[in-house]
């Protein structure tokens, strides 16, 4: 099944009191695991993540064409600018493309400027150039929607929107990328992790990460950052991976 919605939330328990775990985005696939009431057990196809949903009209699988590459891609009633609704999908939402018209893509009976997306075998050289677009986005735990991101989802959505894999948490990213980096030999693409936490080096001395004491995602510098993060959680960075 899919997700026909911008973006929902899915949670540790079977209640919206519980804590939220990620979310899925419109075109994120699941399996049903099992129905409690109101509320579904599923695993995500993603990265097999689990948790619940609520139960609601969920659409069947299709094989999608394109996928947003900007923050929020506005949506249209009408391939016209003058046709604009309140509705808008997040970075990384994926799509069926039915019809092309002038600068806008027809999908599920709505319309997307063509300018919004790319096809969904696009790949960029740098995985993670887009991380910028989240700059100054609320830290939310366990968001990965432009209203709120954490930490794990940022690394997550930028590998995911390159069609590669990578877990949905922290402590199973470390393990899942292999390579290990001494801190002096960091370079662009690399991640930095602390316990609970993980940042993405947009260079030596720069880094971008949602950070969760300031409420919002942030370029920092490096070195300012760890010792920040020491003095104030008292965590070192227990891991350093290359991706690239």
């Amino acid at each position: 099944m899919r997700i026909s919605l911008s973006f929902i939330n899915v949670y540790k328990k079977k209640s919206t009191k519980s804590e939220i775990v990620t979310q899925l985005l419109y075109g994120d696939t699941f399996k049903k695991i099992k129905k409690t009431g109101s509320w579904l057990k599923i695993k995500n196809d993603l990265d097999n993540y689990k948790g619940y949903i609520k139960l609601r009209k969920y659409l069947p699988n299709i094989k999608n064409t394109h996928k947003v590459s900007s923050l929020s891609a506005k949506l249209y009633s009408k391939p016209n600018l003058k046709n604009k609704t309140k509705k808008l999908l997040s970075f990384g939402s994926k799509i069926k493309v039915i019809k092309k018209q002038k600068k806008f893509y027809k999908f599920d009976k709505i319309w997307v400027k063509k300018k919004d997306v790319k096809k969904i075998n696009y790949k960029s050289r740098n995985i993670f150039q887009n991380s910028n677009i989240f700059l100054n986005v609320k830290y939310k735990w366990g968001g990965k929607h432009y209203h709120g991101i954490d930490c794990s989802a940022l690394v997550q959505l930028m590998l995911n929107f390159n069609n590669k894999f990578c877990p949905r948490d922290t402590k199973d990213q470390i393990n899942f990328f292999k390579k290990k980096i001494r801190l002096s030999k960091l370079r662009k693409g690399d991640l930095i992790f602390w316990k609970g936490h993980v940042a993405i080096a947009l260079s030596r001395k720069k880094l971008i990460h949602a950070y969760g004491p300031m409420k919002k995602t942030l370029i920092m510098p490096v070195n300012f950052t760890i010792n920040k993060i020491l003095k104030t959680a008292k965590l070192k960075v227990i891991a350093i991976r290359r991706v690239l």
